[in-house]
């Protein structure tokens, strides 16, 4: 397989900064789960402890609601990177590819894991996708779903997606299909905007959220994967090409 224009210069600096990102989203990751799993930090020490306990999330709250949306947001950018390492031998691409996988997997399974501590359900039937950024303070009621700032929340995915910056079944069974420079850029491409719609949804965690670890955690999504943004963008003009849209 013949390898992209590019492919054997140096490893861009801007891909270093934002490896440093996700490394640091890495260690973050780890230290939150702890201290959600202690009860979300020094509330859980002293002898007045049990009068500063942190209240746990509700059903509909924007902590749980976020939990739920991003895990399955995430879920699907590890599947896009591991479809596009076997379609590409590009260690740049590779590498980011990796990366990614291993972020967004170990993130998914921090918020599974607050889910499974707060007693909370992964799925929730009548919960429209996005929903919660439509909640006052992190607090929605059961009506949440239905109205137009629930609407407003999901208003930004298109056709087929579930969620904003989610790719359909087409365009990842395109990517499947492709390989060497056009799956790389169509990865680049479709990542950019997953990422795009990940920014925003944990910009709201990051207002909206009442729990403390993942308050910061929704904002360490956002400057990690907008640093990857500038990265792609670099990326896809090395290969003569541009974010969509």
């Amino acid at each position: 397989m013949s390898r992209p224009a590019g492919s054997d210069r140096p490893v861009p600096r801007t891909y270093w900064v934002a490896g440093t990102a996700v490394l640091l989203a890495l260690l973050f990751a780890a230290a939150a789960t702890v201290a959600a799993a202690n009860g979300g930090g020094s509330a859980g020490s002293g002898p007045s402890a049990g009068k500063a306990a942190p209240r746990t999330p509700g059903l509909r709250s924007a902590d749980a609601g976020f939990a739920r949306d991003m895990a399955v947001h995430h879920q699907q950018a590890v599947e896009m990177s591991f479809i596009v390492r076997d379609r590409t031998q590009d260690e740049a691409v590779r590498t980011l590819a990796f990366d990614i996988a291993n972020t967004q997997a170990n993130q998914r399974g921090m918020l599974l894991g607050w889910l499974d501590l707060w007693g909370l359900p992964k799925v929730v039937a009548d919960e429209p996708p996005m929903s919660w950024m439509g909640s006052s303070g992190g607090h929605a009621g059961h009506g949440a779903g239905t109205g137009a700032a629930a609407g407003a929340g999901a208003s930004g995915a298109k056709p087929g997606a579930l969620m904003p910056g989610m790719a359909t079944k087409e365009e990842l069974g395109r990517l499947g299909a492709a390989s060497g420079r056009d799956a790389e850029v169509l990865f680049l491409q479709l990542m950019t905007d997953h990422h795009k719609g990940g920014v925003a949804m944990a910009e709201g965690c990051a207002q909206q959220c009442e729990t403390p670890v993942e308050r910061a955690l929704a904002q360490g999504m956002v400057d990690a994967q907008r640093s990857e943004l500038t990265l792609m963008e670099d990326m896809l003009r090395q290969r003569g090409a541009a974010p969509r849209g």
